[in-house]
C-alpha cells in the first residue's frame, strides 16, 4: 500500500499521475514511483518498452527525476505511492515493479502466500529485485502471458493463485493500448473521461479530470482502452457497473488559508456538523429514515448493540456505549476490530451489529463484518455502518448506512470524521430509544436540541485556541503525558491522548481519573503535564479530589472545564474555561475540540508532520 493512479488516453498522462499522487499524500507513505509504455518508432513499426522512474522520500524527489528526463512521458501508465510493508523504504521496494521488461504492476493490499509463490516462481528462474510480495504479482502475470492472448486474461489467471488482499494496476508493452485493474479487499475506482480513462485508490486523486466514477466491487477484473471500459466479476462474467457522478470537487480538498489540512478539519467541524444533522433531524424529534427504510423495523428488535470499530472509531463507539446504557438502558459492547475477529465472539440473537470506519475500507472492521454476516441470519442480527465514503466496502456489505457528510478528511490524524460518528452515534441512541419507548418525546427533544446548539458549541471551543497555543509551549521538552477523565470523558482523554502521540511524538496514556491510586500516580512529577476534563457533571467533585492528588506530588495540571465547573486555577493548576452550557451528549464532543487544538500546536512547536505522521497511513486497508 498505500496509493495507486493509473491511466489511459490521448495525452500524456504524466502530470496528471503525478497530480493524483500528490492528492494521495494524505494516506501517507514513504517512496513513490510511475512506470509508462513510451513507443519507440522504425522504420517498419512502433514497438514500445516500459519506462520507469522511483524515489525515496516525499512526492517532489520523484518530479525532480522527472524534471531532469524530458523523455518520459506516454499515453498510459501506472503510478504509486508506497508505505512499507514488506520491506525497508527503498528505491528497489518501492513500485511499481517490472518483470522482464514485459510487465508492469502496481499494488495495493497484502500477497498473504508470497512465500509460497517466490519459492515456485525463484525455481521457474525468476530473478527478484526487492524484498516486496509485490513483486510476485508482476512474476505471476508475465508467466501467464506466455500463454495468454490478452493482457486481461492474463492478469485473471494471476489472481487465481492470490491469497490475501490487493489493488492492481498493470501495463504490458505487448498491449500498449491497454490497462488492466482489479481489487479484492481492497478500494479502486475508475474515473470516466471523454476517450480517457483512469483508476486510482480514491476519487480525490482524480477530481482534476472527472467527477465521474466506477466503484469495483470485490473481485472485480477491468479493461480499460481509449475506447471504453469492460468490467468481469470474480467468476469471469461479464457486468455493468453503474457511473456515478461525486458531489466533491478539485477545490473541496485544498487547504485555503490554512497551513495544514488537520487545522482547516478542525475548524470545518461546526459545518460538518450541520451537514451531517440535515435531513436527518426535525425541529423535536430524530427521523428514523435517517438510517435506511428498513430501521424503524430492525431498531424496534435490537436487544443488544455491538460495535467494532478501529483507533479514533473505537473512541466513538467508547464514548457511545454510556449513551447506549445511561440514556436509553440497552447493553451495548465495544470492540476492537482486530481483536473481535480473532476469537470466538458469542453473539447474541436480535444484536444491532455497527460498524464504524471514516473511509469504510478498514481491512480489520471489513474483516469482522463479514465474519458476523455468516452468522446473521440463524442470529437475527442485523448490521449497520456508520462512515464518511459513500461506495466504500463497508456500506455495501451492511444492511443499514448512515453517511457522516464530514467532506474529505486527508490528515491523517482523524478530527471531523470522529465529531461526526459521534453525532451518527448519537442519533442512533435517541431513535432506538424512542422506537422502543425507552426515552420519552421530552427527551428526545432535549437531545435533539442540543445537537441543533452543537455548532455553535464547537465554535465557541474553537475561539480558546490561543489559549491552547500558549499552554501548548509548555510541552517543548515534554516526552510524556497524562490524560484523565471520568464517564464519557474518559474515552475522549483516551482520544486527546492518541492525538497528541499521533502527531507530536509524544507518548500519552489515558486513565479513568478514579484510576488514579491503582497505578497511574507512580508516574507523577513535576515533569509530566496532566490534562483533565473536567464538565460540570455529577462526577465533579469526585475528579476535583483526583486533581487534587496529582497536585499533591507536585504534578503540573492542565483543566478544560465549563463555566459551571468552577475548578479554580492556582498554582500547578493551569485552567481553561473551553464552553458553557453543553449536556450528556454534546459535551464529550464539544470537549474533544480543545485536546485536538493541543496536538495540533504540540506538533508545530515539535516540528513534527502533522498532516502526515511517520509510520501512519489514513486509510489502513491491510492488518
Amino acid at each position: 500500500m498505500c496509493g495507486i493512479v493509473g491511466g489511459v488516453a490521448e495525452r500524456n498522462v504524466v502530470p496528471i499521475l503525478l497530480e493524483g499522487l500528490r492528492r494521495l499524500e494524505y494516506r501517507g507513505y514513504d517512496s513513490s514511483g510511475i512506470a509508462l509504455l513510451n513507443s519507440t518508432e522504425s522504420p517498419k513499426k512502433a514497438s514500445f518498452q516500459i519506462q520507469r522512474l522511483r524515489a525515496v522520500g516525499k512526492i517532489k524527489e520523484l518530479d525532480s527525476k522527472i524534471q531532469q528526463n524530458s523523455f518520459f512521458d506516454g499515453n498510459i501508465g501506472i503510478a504509486h505511492t508506497r508505505w512499507a510493508t514488506h520491506g525497508v523504504p527503498s528505491e528497489n521496494n518501492a513500485h511499481p515493479h517490472i518483470c522482464n521488461n514485459e510487465v508492469a504492476v502496481v499494488h495495493n493490499g497484502i500477497i498473504e502466500n508470497y512465500h509460497i509463490l517466490k519459492e515456485a516462481q525463484l525455481a521457474e528462474g525468476y530473478r527478484f529485485t526487492s524484498e516486496t510480495d509485490t513483486e510476485v504479482v508482476a512474476h505471476a502475470v508475465h508467466y501467464e502471458l506466455k500463454t495468454s492472448t490478452s493482457l486481461l486474461s492474463a492478469v485473471q489467471q494471476a489472481i487465481t493463485h492470490f491469497e490475501g488482499a490487493y489493488a492492481l494496476g498493470v501495463i504490458s508493452p505487448k498491449f500498449p493500448d491497454t490497462l488492466i485493474a482489479a481489487r479484492k479487499g481492497s478500494p479502486l475506482v475508475i474515473g470516466v473521461g471523454i476517450g480517457e480513462f483512469f483508476i486510482a485508490s480514491d476519487v480525490s486523486a482524480l477530481l482534476p479530470v472527472t467527477q465521474n466514477f466506477i466503484f469495483l466491487e470485490e473481485g472485480d477484473v477491468a479493461e480499460l482502452t481509449r475506447q471504453g471500459v469492460t468490467i468481469f466479476n470474480g467468476d469471469g462474467e461479464q457486468v455493468e457497473r453503474e457511473v456515478k457522478q461525486s458531489s466533491l470537487n478539485m477545490h473541496s480538498v485544498e487547504l485555503g488559508d490554512h497551513r495544514h489540512y488537520m487545522h482547516k478539519e478542525i475548524f470545518e467541524q461546526p459545518q460538518a456538523v450541520i451537514d451531517t444533522l440535515e435531513g436527518r433531524i426535525s425541529q423535536e424529534h430524530v427521523l428514523p429514515s435517517a438510517f435506511g427504510y428498513q430501521a424503524e423495523s430492525i431498531f424496534k428488535e435490537v436487544k443488544q448493540v455491538q460495535i467494532i470499530a478501529c483507533g479514533t472509531s473505537y473512541h466513538a463507539g467508547l464514548v457511545s456505549k454510556y449513551w447506549f446504557e445511561d440514556i436509553i438502558g440497552l447493553p451495548c459492547s465495544v470492540e476492537v476490530a482486530s481483536e473481535y475477529r480473532y476469537r470466538n465472539p458469542v453473539v447474541q440473537d436480535n444484536t444491532l451489529f455497527v460498524t464504524i470506519s471514516q473511509s469504510g475500507e478498514t481491512a480489520d472492521t471489513l474483516a469482522a463484518l463479514q465474519q458476523i454476516k455468516q452468522v446473521a441470519n440463524e442470529k437475527n442480527v442485523s448490521t449497520l455502518t456508520i462512515c464518511n465514503v459513500p461506495e466504500s466496502s463497508l456500506t455495501r456489505e451492511s444492511d443499514l448506512t448512515f453517511l457522516t457528510h464530514a467532506g474529505p478528511e486527508i490528515g491523517v490524524a482523524s478530527t471531523k470524521a470522529f465529531t461526526t460518528q459521534l453525532v451518527a452515534l448519537s442519533l442512533l441512541v435517541t431513535v432506538i430509544g424512542k422506537l422502543q419507548k425507552r426515552i420519552s418525546e421530552r427527551r428526545e427533544t432535549i437531545i435533539v436540541k442540543g445537537l441543533q446548539k452543537l455548532p455553535g458549541l464547537i465554535q465557541s471551543a474553537l475561539a480558546h485556541e490561543e489559549v491552547v497555543k500558549e499552554i501548548a509551549k509548555n510541552f517543548s521538552d515534554k516526552d510524556n503525558a497524562l490524560f484523565l477523565g471520568r464517564g464519557t470523558m474518559y474515552p475522549i482523554a483516551m482520544e486527546g491522548a492518541l492525538k497528541l502521540k499521533e502527531i507530536s511524538y509524544i507518548h500519552a496514556e489515558a486513565y479513568p481519573a478514579g484510576e488514579l491510586k491503582h497505578g497511574p500516580l507512580a508516574l507523577i512529577d513535576e515533569n509530566i503535564p496532566v490534562i483533565a476534563i473536567a464538565p460540570h457533571n455529577d462526577l465533579l467533585e469526585k475528579l476535583k479530589s483526583n486533581l487534587q492528588e496529582v497536585k499533591a506530588r507536585g504534578g503540573q495540571m492542565i483543566v478544560f472545564e465549563d463555566e459551571q465547573s468552577n475548578v479554580g486555577s492556582e498554582d500547578g493548576l493551569h485552567v481553561v474555561k473551553t464552553t458553557t452550557n453543553v449536556g450528556r451528549i454534546t459535551a464529550p464532543i464539544t470537549f474533544n475540540v480543545p485536546l485536538q487544538l493541543l496536538a495540533y500546536h504540540v506538533a508545530l512547536i515539535k516540528g513534527t508532520d502533522v498532516d502526515q505522521p511517520r509510520n501512519l497511513a489514513k486509510s489502513v486497508t491491510v492488518e
